[in-house]
């Protein structure tokens, strides 16, 4: 009910809607503590070591709760922090839009009010360039006809004035005291997600067009009012905000699977232990030894319950084998590590101010294991700015040159000041493509007052077309250079200008464009009174429809345009006699006055509408590559990443712009998978594309066989769709095969299909999906990892995204560079926790033979807490924040060295069983080394004290606290004033923490085991000995197997790094700018054998990068012959 007036009579039970407020925040005050604890607990670390506290508590076990509690507290409460204060800056950003304030129509006047006040049934007025604060049926407007323009850019993307309505019983309440009189009721749907349906009924039926969505922006019009129909979460926009699917990366897989085996080796420990102590115990002597008797009730108590409880203690005493701050460690990097990618000046596109954005940071690790890259084409590998370059008219092939058109192979001979021609059929050409449109005009005006065709008059430089489709907008200038210009629209009239002579046509109904028909139409009356319409849309769309007209020759022209790389429409048109447009508005209003199955009956009358057409020509516009696309894939390729493209466009346009930016290449054997144009039935289409699936099967193995020619594949839509229904197995693995694929004709699901079935196959390979449209959405979505453009089509694919990039040309430093660094850095910071902690636990267990298996602790309690929180935290996090392998430029300019990194190579299980074994050797050493050097009878101390378990404990605790953190400094190859700091200020705190810990009486501590033990073992010579003995012992063998595998078996990463990138250089032997590593592919062996010699081998050609040496500045040689053919660079 408008403005809430409810009937008097009791016949009405008023309705619950939801309030106005916008909620994107996840918790409350209240429910903020337990709903982010269940969430915690649902990891397995984290509920693992809550049992294990729970244990403690319940059960008589070796080490104090404080142990398990204390990291586990500390892991829960940072966790709990970071995510309380995302929610805290999401509960701001709400509190901003549901505070927003706002004019609402109450008691006969203007009141205002909080966003979040507005209930179901207000009226609300909204003025110029002020978003919609709900979903609103338009009322009135300012204008008499009541007509609004909006923009929904933040929306879907689309950056077009749209026009909206109301209905005409409402459109004159332009004034509060009127509203205030006005009673109705709207009845409409219940709310919906899609942003282009609505039905809805206000005196008469209602659709899209009347609807004002919330987050849509006013514009050229003074004020609106309108009725909230659908409010707070149940707007449109709220409905569209989409939950992220969690995806979860190949490192994270990994390191659950490596937990799992790590619970395998905690599980065979403890009960090795268990059964162990039972066995030593068979003996009465060492069952109850004469010091320690056993009371009456323990000599009583089950055995089974006595060997649970021991099975559990041990359980805890080796629990910390299993690395509890690994997660938070793991989630600190991935955040703090996704801040570079935004600082990352290479990244950053001056002409539009964009950085790159970082969305999720859950998948930073993924970027450098991506084996696939699926990429859209329009906005993504080219610029999405048209240019017109030619059309067809009537058969003859056109070109604008100085803006007038030209007929292909004349010249322009027309003097400037002759009177401008056109021909019946060119003029009747342009002004097709001047009306069929949905492009709306923005003038330099305030409020968009009056008639529009007013500022056509003297001010048509200040005017500026607004469309949603980029070729629109390029179509519409280049009839307004060739001098017939659309002016604007006003109320139903339509005007178009030719070379001055003003022509009004009266607009009677708009064809919307949809996907599946390709094609958009109006229909006009012209100034002689003729109904006329006028279509234009794909040539697949518009000739099958069409005849009569130059249709061949148009199709050949089409087709001409298409292998140039060049976009085309076809247009064309139908005259209507009197009793065709009767029949053609009836259908109309029937159509779109139907509440049940609108879309279906509009489909079908649209399609008894555009038939029986006149071709009257076709355009071409070009569409631009982006900067350096052209040597962004080939990176790629040379990463060992193969490019699939997914578009939308038609066979020969993908094709063409696949051989321009180097996606197929002129050497490249094209194997095409496409259905003849003359199949209709489902029986001829399938035998088809049996027959050409089968010939492509056939050259399956010898593409498999051939290692010299690369193999590309061009499949369209339908031939597609057939594929994966008929032949899904076979035609994967046509593809697998193949060095490119190009697949044209897309729609979007079908995309989404093609990526999840190349991620599901038997290899499961890592997929990237890179787009900038509303159409690329389910794509990037299903995807490992999706990457949105900030193009011209809107924010809809980055909003969806994993990552945001300004241009294309930027994936190659985001995956060669930052993906790179992100898997080394945080495949070592798993493997290393796994093996520290290893080094930790496993003198435990080897304390165990030497104690009885009495599950007395080898470290104090303290130090038990401290080695993963405080002790050995650091030096990994700020490795993993700034690790470098390979210097950034050689990783950009070397692709190559991406395979080193590919399919998971250092988190594969062969790494993993050298970690791990390598933790269990330094462990042995750790333990053995301190007990052979403190054996028994063995005194240390200068007065001939011995000393006791706790010290031989702190023994081996120290030596480890120090080999574990020098074994990361060895592993580090980029060192920077933090990683010292935190190395050796690591090693610092371990020993002034230790002097204060066991030199002060605590009076909070129940016991004082480590008091004076610490400052006695340092009082010791030989225990300074021992720790430098072992240590050595522990990490020579590691030095000698680096130096030996890196000077008999070097990985290409390791021979890179000691190269150095001279950047900006351009090689003159190629036509395109191009990679140096592309132009220089012989450089370091010859460089490295020839370097100090006088000259230069005779192969070295096109070098721009030269190894370290002594003698790098040595002059080359004077005479150039001994070069070959190098480049300028090389002779500087």
């Amino acid at each position: 009910y408008i403005a809430n007036r409810f009937p008097q009579h009791g016949h009405y039970i008023p309705q619950r809607f939801a309030d106005n407020r916008i909620i994107s925040s996840k918790y409350t005050i209240w429910n903020f503590i337990p709903k982010n604890l269940f969430e915690q607990f649902r990891r397995i670390a984290n509920f693992y070591f809550l049992i294990i506290f729970l244990v403690q508590l319940m059960i008589d076990t070796p080490t104090s709760p404080v142990t398990s509690g204390l990291p586990l507290f500390f892991v829960i409460t940072v966790t709990a922090i970071k995510q309380g204060y995302e929610d805290w800056l999401r509960h701001k950003a709400d509190n901003e839009v549901n505070g927003a304030p706002v004019l609402v129509v109450r008691s006969g006047s203007l009141v205002q009010t909080r966003s979040k006040n507005i209930r179901v049934g207000d009226i609300v007025r909204v003025a110029k360039d002020e978003t919609f604060p709900a979903d609103l049926v338009l009322l009135s407007s300012d204008r008499a006809e009541g007509t609004c323009h909006i923009t929904t850019a933040s929306l879907d993307g689309e950056t077009n004035l749209k026009t909206h309505f109301a209905v005409p019983e409402t459109a004159v309440s332009q004034s509060v005291s009127r509203l205030e009189t006005l009673q109705a009721v709207v009845e409409c749907q219940q709310p919906e997600a899609d942003l282009y349906r609505f039905f809805c009924s206000l005196i008469r039926p209602l659709g899209p067009e009347n609807l004002l969505l919330r987050g849509a922006r006013l514009k050229n019009t003074k004020e609106i009012f309108g009725v909230a129909v659908y409010t707070g979460m149940e707007s449109k926009m709220a409905l569209n905000y989409k939950c992220k699917s969690q995806k979860r990366s190949a490192v994270e897989k990994s390191m659950n699977t490596f937990l799992i085996i790590y619970l395998g080796i905690l599980l065979f420990e403890a009960i090795l232990s268990t059964i162990l102590k039972y066995t030593w115990q068979a003996e009465a002597k060492w069952d109850e030894p004469f010091y320690n008797e056993k009371s009456e009730v323990e000599r009583n108590s089950s055995k089974i319950l006595k060997f649970i409880s021991d099975f559990l203690a041990f359980l805890v005493l080796y629990n910390f084998i299993i690395p509890i701050s690994l997660y938070v460690t793991v989630e600190m990097q991935k955040f703090l590590g996704s801040f570079f990618i935004g600082w990352d000046l290479d990244l950053y596109h001056e002409e539009s101010d964009q950085r790159a954005q970082v969305n999720t940071s859950d998948l930073n690790e993924e970027l450098g294991q991506v084996e696939y890259v699926f990429t859209d084409k329009t906005g993504t590998l080219t610029e999405n700015e048209m240019q017109f370059r030619e059309c067809s008219i009537n058969g003859i092939k056109y070109q604008e040159i100085n803006g007038k058109l030209v007929p292909e192979g004349m010249t322009e001979d027309t003097p400037d000041s002759s009177a401008p021609h056109l021909s019946r059929e060119e003029e009747l050409f342009l002004k097709a493509v001047s009306l069929c449109h949905t492009v709306q005009i923005s003038y330099d005006q305030p409020d968009g007052l009056g008639d529009p065709f007013s500022h056509a008059n003297g001010f048509t430089s200040q005017m500026e077309y607004y469309a949603s489709s980029p070729d629109e907008k390029a179509l519409l200038e280049a009839t307004k250079r060739m001098g017939v210009t659309f002016t604007g629209i006003s109320g139903e009239n339509m005007e178009v200008k030719t070379f001055g002579k003003s022509e009004k046509y009266k607009l009677l109904h708009v064809l919307e464009f949809d996907p599946n028909r390709r094609r958009m139409s109006v229909i006009l009356q012209n100034p002689s009174g003729e109904r006329v319409l006028f279509t234009k849309g794909a040539e697949s769309a518009v000739l099958p429809y069409a005849k009569s007209g130059e249709i061949e020759k148009t199709r050949v022209h089409v087709d001409e345009f298409a292998l140039k790389g060049l976009r085309t429409l076809v247009v064309a048109y139908r005259l209507f006699s009197t009793e065709e447009y009767k029949e053609v508005a009836r259908r109309l209003h029937e159509a779109r006055t139907a509440l049940q199955q609108r879309e279906e009956r509009l489909a079908d009358t649209f399609s008894f509408i555009e038939k029986d057409l006149e071709v009257l020509g076709a355009t071409g516009v070009e569409d631009k590559l982006q900067e350096k696309v052209q040597e962004t894939i080939e990176a790629l390729r040379l990463a060992g990443i193969k490019v699939w493209v997914l578009t939308g466009d038609k066979h020969e346009t993908a094709v063409s712009v696949s051989l321009s930016c180097g996606h197929f290449h002129r050497t490249m054997n094209i194997l095409e998978l496409a259905l003849p144009p003359v199949s209709t039935h489902h029986f001829s289409l399938s035998l088809s594309l049996s027959l050409s699936l089968s010939l492509s099967l056939n050259s399956f193995q010898w593409i498999r066989e051939d290692h010299v020619i690369q193999h590309g594949l061009v499949v369209d839509g339908a031939s597609l769709s057939l594929a994966l229904r008929e032949h899904e197995k076979l035609f994967m693995e046509v593809c697998k095969n193949c060095s490119a694929v190009l697949c044209c004709r897309m729609a979007p699901l079908q995309k989404a299909k093609v990526v999840r079935l190349l991620k599901t196959s038997p290899e499961k390979p890592i997929t990237l999906a890179i787009g900038d449209g509303a159409n690329d959405v389910s794509m990037i979505q299903e995807a490992h990892v999706g990457i949105g453009i900030m193009g011209k089509e809107g924010r809809q694919a980055v909003r969806n995204s994993d990552y945001a990039i300004a241009r294309f040309r930027f994936l190659a430093k985001l995956l060669l560079v930052h993906g790179h660094f992100y898997y080394i850095r945080i495949a070592t910071l798993v493997q290393y926790f796994f093996y520290k902690n290893v080094c930790f636990i496993t003198p435990q267990f080897l304390y165990q033979f030497f104690c009885l298996f009495s599950q007395q602790t080898l470290y104090d309690s303290v130090y038990l807490t401290l080695y993963n929180i405080c002790f050995t935290s650091l030096p990994i996090l700020v490795y993993s924040l700034f690790e470098q392998l390979v210097h950034p430029h050689v990783l950009h300019n070397k692709p190559a060295l991406y395979r080193d990194i590919s399919r998971n190579a250092i988190l594969s299980f062969k790494t993993f069983l050298y970690w791990t074994t390598l933790g269990f050797c330094h462990a042995f050493i750790f333990f053995f080394g301190s007990y052979i050097l403190m054996g028994e009878d063995t005194s240390l101390m200068g007065n001939g004290q011995m000393f006791g378990n706790w010290t031989f404990g702190t023994l081996v605790f120290t030596v480890m606290v120090i080999t574990v953190t020098l074994k990361l400094a060895l592993e580090t190859h980029f060192w920077t004033w933090m990683n010292h700091f935190v190395t050796w200020g690591s090693i610092a705190f371990y020993f002034i923490f230790s002097l204060f810990y066991g030199g002060i009486i605590w009076p909070f501590l129940h016991t004082q085991d480590m008091y004076f033990v610490f400052v006695q073992l340092l009082s010791s010579g030989s225990a300074w000995f021992a720790i430098v003995l072992i240590v050595v012992s522990c990490l020579f063998p590691d030095v000698v197997k680096k130096v030996f595998y890196r000077h008999l078996q070097p990985t290409s990463t390791q021979k890179s790094q000691g190269d150095v990138f001279c950047m900006g250089v351009t090689c003159p032997m190629v036509s395109a700018p191009t990679l140096f590593s592309i132009c220089c592919a012989n450089l370091t062996p010859y460089l490295q054998k020839h370097v100090r010699t006088t000259a230069w081998p005779a192969t070295h050609t096109h070098t721009h990068t030269h190894t370290r040496t002594d003698r790098e500045t040595e002059s080359p040689p004077r005479s150039l012959t001994q070069m070959g053919t190098p480049c300028l660079e090389c002779t500087k």
